[in-house]
């Protein structure tokens, strides 16, 4: 019988994880981004730097028959300066699509915050250990959805039996865009934002472009969305345009047409969405901006 004395290192590749848009190799090991190399180039806003390497929706998707398994992992926690503690970010453990665990991992890089001067700095902290024990024997499916809220770099991979990436489910792509309410800022989990909940009732593969403070109808998110495959595409605008203040109406129709017409070059047939928000109680009767 294996225990947790007969740890077997597998290295994390791009084929073990299922959301993300692109793979940074870093000092430690893998960073997962929502946006590729590409559109991350030409971005020069932090905050929207920080959202797309926040993984909502990046999951670990694996086939073993391990028992126990061992996750080590670099978090960026973010501390706001005048503001209580934010709690630890949340990875949610399914086996064969039911949930089975939630865990955190302590320690990690520190950002600090002060919006009122509008500087960030970047404290360097340990690497921590995420650990599952008493899992099902026999041969399983199982995926570790990270924490849709905090940057997570992936470092090691430990098991006590042989892992290989879990096999095609065969099920639809569905690619989502939208703001923090899409992002799942305040959600209690990864797999507890509306899209990670919907795409659980819809059976369908999530990728999630939800990008907290960041769907403002940029051109290279439109060519990200463009460029990645999917059976079917939504998208959510119009609430983070409000709350930056960043158009008017002269300059939002034509920003929307073409941010649509872009993602329909890669898309020419795919159903696609298009939805205003659905909640934001400062902004129904306060235009912006939000600051």
């Amino acid at each position: 019988m294996n225990t947790t004395d007969d740890w077997i290192t597998t290295p994390i590749t791009s084929d073990l994880l299922r959301g993300a848009l692109d793979l940074e190799r870093t000092e430690r090991g893998l960073l997962p981004h929502r946006l590729p190399a590409r559109a991350r180039a030409q971005n020069n806003d932090g905050q929207l730097a920080m959202a797309e390497s926040q993984p909502s929706g990046v999951r670990l998707a694996l086939r073993t028959r391990a028992t126990a398994l061992e996750l080590d992992t670099l978090p960026t926690k973010r501390v706001y300066v005048g503001a209580p503690p934010r709690p630890d970010g949340v990875y949610d453990l399914l086996v064969d699509g039911r949930p089975a665990g939630r865990g955190s991992v302590a320690g990690g890089n520190t950002l600090t915050i002060d919006m009122t001067a509008g500087t960030a700095g970047l404290e360097s902290g340990p690497v921590g250990t995420l650990r599952f024990t008493d899992l099902p024997r026999g041969s399983k499916d199982i995926e570790i959805w990270l924490p849709h809220n905090e940057t997570t770099e992936l470092v090691a991979l430990r098991t006590n039996a042989p892992v290989a990436a879990a096999p095609d489910p065969g099920r639809r792509v569905w690619l989502h865009h939208g703001s923090s309410i899409s992002h799942g800022s305040d959600a209690a989990s990864p797999t507890t934002t509306w899209p990670a909940l919907a795409a659980s009732l819809g059976g369908v593969e999530l990728v999630n472009l939800g990008l907290g403070g960041g769907a403002l109808l940029d051109p290279f998110t439109a060519r990200a969305m463009r460029d990645t495959p999917a059976d079917l595409i939504s998208v959510k605008i119009g609430i983070n345009v409000v709350n930056a203040d960043l158009m008017r109406l002269r300059a939002f129709g034509p920003a929307v047409h073409g941010f649509l017409d872009t993602v329909r070059e890669g898309h020419p047939t795919v159903p696609l969405l298009v939805v205003s928000p659905i909640l934001c109680p400062v902004h129904e009767d306060t235009p912006g901006p939000l600051a």
